[in-house]
């Protein structure tokens, strides 16, 4: 039997062509490495995404997820960016392809999944959206490689297996260069360990600014949570 050789190199598929995806080298997912920090977020409120932006900020936390799970989320970006343009915004939780568009008018810098869709992932590769997808096991990656994508979302990483999940279904992609962003069950007391690894893109979670506090308008304490985000990736780059 013979078998074909598959090549996933960033331009060998033709839906490549359409869209950057998120590529390891790209402006956007070089930013997120350089952070080593992404913050996850449930807005209920538009003009809460300025005020936990400008907290963040202040804590050295410039990029944010803003979950599609309330009505508050497609509109925040375009708001928190133009009032706080040093802040990156993108949207997560794209779970349909009717979402990317609405991703790309409300102005969102990027956009993330909990999986790996392909009709998803054909639709960001369509709308140029810098994308990525969510990953757990081996044939996730698989499903993803043919797009080009290089940045991969691993979630839930806590409740999976963690670093060592991680690291046993990497292996086997290592020498394609691809970058994770761990999120689901990072804390700041585990980060340190995921950004140990050269693998690890950035790591990510709601930690930093949860629901509660954001209701609340506690920013003294997200810019705090921040702050120690912020020194422990710092201490790990």
């Amino acid at each position: 039997m013979r078998i074909e050789r598959m090549d996933f190199s960033p331009c060998s598929m033709a839906l490549c062509a359409h869209g950057c995806l998120m590529k390891t080298d790209d402006p956007i997912p070089g930013r997120i490495a350089a952070s080593g920090v992404l913050a996850v977020l449930v807005i209920d409120r538009v003009e809460d995404a300025v005020a936990v932006a400008e907290a963040l900020l202040a804590g050295g936390v410039d990029a944010m997820e803003l979950t599609l799970r309330t009505e508050a989320a497609l509109p925040s970006p375009a708001v928190s960016s133009e009032q706080v343009p040093e802040m990156l915004v993108g949207i997560g939780t794209i779970i349909d392809p009717s979402q990317v568009m609405q991703v790309v008018d409300a102005g969102g810098a990027f956009g993330v999944a909990p999986g790996t869709n392909p009709g998803v992932i054909r639709a960001a590769a369509d709308a140029g959206l810098p994308f990525a997808p969510g990953i757990m096991t081996p044939s996730d990656i698989e499903r993803a490689l043919p797009f080009g994508c290089e940045i991969l979302k691993f979630f839930p990483a806590g409740s999976s297996g963690g670093l060592n999940h991680l690291r046993n279904i990497a292996a086997p992609y290592a020498h394609l260069g691809l970058k994770y962003i761990p999120l689901g069950g990072v804390t700041v007391d585990n980060m340190a360990d995921y950004l140990a690894g050269d693998m690890v893109a950035a790591v990510g979670g709601s930690w930093l600014a949860p629901r509660d506090l954001i209701a609340s308008g506690n920013w003294k304490e997200i810019t705090a949570r921040a702050k120690a985000a912020r020194a422990v990736a710092d201490q790990c780059r």
